[in-house]
């Protein structure tokens, strides 16, 4: 949002992930057409909230399926250098505090229509993996975060980030 009031562009939060130099995203930012920043107000605090009617889709589509990662969006970054592993940590928390949508889950209603609750605060762990094989993997949409990261450790100062989302 930051980057749309500033310069009038709406960039794709997968052309953030895939585009992670300041070099790249700026790139990407030229070949967009600038569009008017329009706020959004936020909604009243409720326990939970409608879902779009791309949200419902994809929430029945993922209990029919059992699991399918068909709608996952995996990220890999390369990491060269020191890595203050903590800081990675604790940045990825920060993220989660900041964005609800790291933060939502989607249930059942009383109604049997899907809903989507957001969560004031939810467990996250920046896991090390032996490689990135398995990373992918359904999520459980009625447990937030719908997100992970891990680190693969290739070298001394050499790791893989991988995110999902």
């Amino acid at each position: 949002s930051r980057i749309a009031k500033a310069l009038g562009v709406q960039v794709p939060l997968k052309e953030i992930f895939a585009k992670p130099t300041l070099k790249e995203l700026a790139a990407v930012i030229q070949e967009l057409d600038e569009s008017p920043y329009a706020a959004i107000e936020p909604a009243d605090k409720q326990d939970t909230y409608p879902v779009s009617s791309a949200q419902k889709r994809m929430y029945v589509l993922q209990q029919l399926e059992d699991g399918g990662v068909g709608y996952n969006m995996p990220a890999v970054l390369k990491l060269t250098g020191p890595l203050d592993r903590a800081r990675l940590d604790e940045v990825f928390r920060q993220l989660i505090r900041r964005h609800e949508s790291l933060r939502t889950s989607f249930e059942t209603g009383a109604d049997g229509e899907p809903v989507q609750r957001i969560h004031d605060d939810v467990p996250f762990t920046l896991t090390e993996l032996a490689s990135a094989e398995d990373f992918v993997r359904p999520f459980q949409l009625q447990e937030a975060p719908l997100f992970r990261a891990a680190l693969v450790k290739e070298a001394e100062e050499s790791h893989l980030l991988l995110v999902d989302m």
